[in-house]
């Protein structure tokens, strides 16, 4: 299977021109012949777009992700946006489509709420990990930036199949302190999961600045052994590509049988435990 992900700039809050690059992406991965195309997060809208959510809102039936669906056309696109679901509840999501119609929807769960990241004051959260067929055997979950450093959103993706993890993000060197290492924590993090699940991972971050914001890129392709197969060059938009081989995937889980080994009963057992001490009441 041929991957890419598209490390691109956006414009913060200018939905024309970001749909107009996304479509430029799109043709120029068609023609190398690429089957799926990973875009960072909320790349329709830009990063810090969430104060202006009321005029940027998109629900699924828009003419943008119609005319994305449609340029995309065999080939399984994902890019990011701000969802307007029913009940005029908003979302940071990230939408795939294929065969001109969206063919699966992840709302981001882990809302960033924390240093410069303000995702909580905007956006309700998602409340599902579920995965979409791609081909014979892949299977792939969408985690959209911080559901990936909720360890427990990685395992229901891969206990529910998934064989490819797709992780559009959106990281800028400042947004949690400086004593965290933004793009050593994200290459620790990818690296972890694609070895400890034997699950090759897409993971597309932005470039460019958004006021006192530098996103670093960094955008990669890894191996289910957690081994980089293609990385973004530098810190400019490109294509990154990279081929899959199943073969691989069934290789690395034969090796480490995480996914066999996971024990859902006593994790459920567990789960029960711990929400029944929860609901009990302090002794005096």
């Amino acid at each position: 299977m041929n991957v890419a992900v598209a490390q691109t700039e956006s414009i913060l809050g200018e939905l024309e021109p970001n749909l107009r690059k996304h479509l430029e992406l799109i043709d120029a991965a068609r023609t190398s012949g690429v089957d799926v195309l990973l875009f960072p997060e909320m790349s329709l809208t830009g990063h810090s777009a969430g104060p202006d959510t009321l005029r940027l809102a998109i629900d699924r039936n828009h003419r943008f992700i119609a005319e994305i669906a449609r340029a995309s056309g065999e080939m399984c696109t994902v890019f990011g946006l701000i969802e307007e679901g029913a009940g005029a509840q908003f979302y940071n999501s990230a939408i795939a489509v294929r065969h001109g119609k969206v063919a699966f929807v992840h709302r981001k769960i882990n809302l960033a709420t924390y240093g410069k990241l303000e995702d909580g004051k905007h956006f309700a959260a998602g409340s599902h990990i579920e995965t979409f067929e791609l081909a014979p055997g892949w299977r792939a979950s969408v985690l959209v930036c911080a559901d990936t450093w909720n360890p427990a959103l990685v395992h229901l993706a891969a206990l529910q199949g998934a064989t490819l993890l797709l992780v559009p993000i959106s990281s800028a060197i400042e947004a949690v302190a400086a004593e965290f290492d933004n793009p050593h924590g994200w290459d620790t993090n990818l690296r972890f999961y694609a070895l400890t699940y034997g699950m090759p991972v897409m993971m597309a971050n932005r470039v460019g600045a958004e006021g006192d914001l530098t996103f670093w890129g960094g955008s990669r392709i890894l191996d289910p052994f957690g081994r980089p197969l293609a990385k973004a060059a530098g810190k400019g938009e490109e294509l990154v590509r990279a081929q899959l081989d199943f073969a691989s995937v069934r290789r690395a889980r034969y090796l480490l049988p995480t996914v066999r080994d996971s024990n859902l009963p006593l994790v459920q057992r567990e789960l029960e435990r711990l929400m029944q001490a929860r609901a009990l009441p302090r002794s005096r």
